[in-house]
């Protein structure tokens, strides 16, 4: 619903990612006051490298981590620049920088330094400054106008800062928090154990035997690089149904091998498969994916993160007894995700100056109920409960504040690129000859035209 009456509101957006600042620009333009509060010292979340991972546990078991960033040395993207800028900030292609369609991770880093830079964004942001807690500044304020506590320390001089915001928008992402699977005998296992959010170049296993756990996108990309340094490499699946692409692969090398689930593991070093084989590793590299985390929030148990499903969300971005006062970005995964943020950000926005309203508490649970009800049905287990995959729920999501529908173009080049990945998981960044007819069609879109030649000149 759309209303006239409009407000200003103090707005605490926490982390400086892709969700971030298209959040921050949005409230911005909406009218409200906007400090971003970021732990690392520049913009980028995910997408700044950070290659100093001795500080952190292995496993990543601690609340708060050291390291935010889990992009490896050599990762790509996995899908074409055409399809992930924002609508009106293209991903263009720039002389002297990374110019191919699937670029390696610090193209996407510098994309988002200039979206930063052409926005204007960087004076909101506060970095270095880890946020340490988000509370209720009144609790009994609930259904009202509520107000938050913000607590953050300045890395460097440790200076603890306690602010009061009328709002707060979570934006820090969803990959950095370890997943770690459940196994016999990991906790007595002596030899080296890691997530992948740890690992960035393949050298150190040089001539190792390493298991990788989890036949994930990193998991296989971490498992092609290791072959050409390991002596052995085992890819342990939970289904050994496995693609085209990486059956083809596995044939090319004959130090790489499919093997099912663990089933245990043993001081001795063995690595024991369900199928009975074992193994005797250097290394496991568990690639089994990340949980959702808020450790700095305490919203006294109105918000709960259960086997990944954090809730109770109305559209994976409002808690019904908190909205729109706190909202969370970017939780949805296996989605166009650039133009999604910004139709979530222009929602918020809109929300908290009272330009629209949500429904009533009860409809918004309701429909929370619904939604629940209707992933049951489907047999999706309750940690994939964000996993959209769905171009029809981003179009319908839009529809909220009249954003435009993903182009069709943007929609069939996505599909292209799973159904080549799926065929050719070596080759398919750099070869794609199913796309020339739907690249020109894109290039030649308003997407692409509508910043001329001034966005060459940052």
């Amino acid at each position: 619903m759309v209303s006239v009456r409009t407000q200003s509101k103090h707005v605490c957006v926490i982390g400086a990612g892709p969700s971030g600042l298209v959040a921050a620009r949005e409230l911005s333009k909406e009218g409200h006051s906007v400090v971003v509060l970021e732990q690392n010292h520049d913009v980028g979340g995910q997408w700044l490298y950070d290659p100093n991972v001795e500080v952190e546990d292995p496993l990543g078991r601690n609340t708060f981590l050291k390291v935010h960033s889990s992009i490896y040395n050599s990762l790509r993207l996995t899908s074409p620049r055409e399809i992930m800028g924002f609508t009106d900030f293209p991903f263009l292609v720039k002389k002297g920088r990374d110019m191919r369609r699937f670029p390696g991770h610090k193209e996407l880093f510098l994309y988002l330094k200039d979206f930063c830079d052409w926005f204007g964004l960087r004076e909101m942001i506060r970095f270095n400054t880890r946020v340490e807690y988000v509370g209720l500044l009144d609790s009994e304020a609930i259904g009202k106008d509520l107000r938050w506590v913000v607590r953050s320390k300045e890395k460097k001089t440790e200076k603890v800062v306690e602010e009061v915001f009328d709002a707060v928008v979570v934006a820090t992402g969803h990959y950095s928090q370890p997943r770690l699977p459940s196994i016999k005998g990991m906790d007595a296992w002596k030899r080296k154990q890691m997530h992948s959010h740890i690992y960035r170049v393949a050298e150190p296993f040089h001539n190792e035997v390493v298991v990788v756990v989890g036949n994930s996108l990193s998991g296989q990309d971490i498992s092609i690089e290791l072959v050409e340094v390991a002596k052995e490499v085992y890819l342990s699946s939970k289904s050994l149904n496995i693609s085209e692409g990486l059956s083809k692969i596995l044939s090319k090398h004959d130090t790489l091998h499919l093997r099912p689930q663990i089933e245990s593991l043993h001081e001795d070093g063995r690595v024991l498969f369900v199928d009975g084989t074992w193994v005797i590793a250097d290394t496991i590299i568990y690639c089994t994916g990340y949980s959702y985390t808020f450790p700095f929030l305490d919203t006294k148990g109105i918000v709960a993160v259960d086997d990944d499903r954090v809730g109770p969300l109305y559209e994976h971005t409002f808690p019904p007894s908190l909205a729109p006062s706190l909202s969370f970005m970017g939780i949805p995964r296996k989605i166009i995700g650039f133009p999604f943020f910004e139709s979530q950000a222009i929602w918020i926005a809109q929300l908290l100056s009272g330009k629209r309203t949500l429904p009533s508490w009860d409809d918004m649970m309701q429909s929370i109920k619904d939604f629940y009800h209707s992933r049951d049905l489907a047999g999706v287990p309750k940690h994939y409960t964000h996993d959209i995959a769905e171009f029809e729920y981003c179009d319908r999501y839009g529809d909220h504040v009249e954003f435009p529908h993903l182009e069709e173009w943007r929609k069939k080049l996505c599909v292209s690129v799973l159904v080549n990945a799926d065929v050719n998981l070596e080759t398919y960044r750099d070869s794609w000859d199913n796309d020339h007819e739907l690249l020109q069609e894109a290039l030649q879109s308003p997407h692409f035209t509508q910043l001329g030649t001034e966005a060459f000149t940052l």
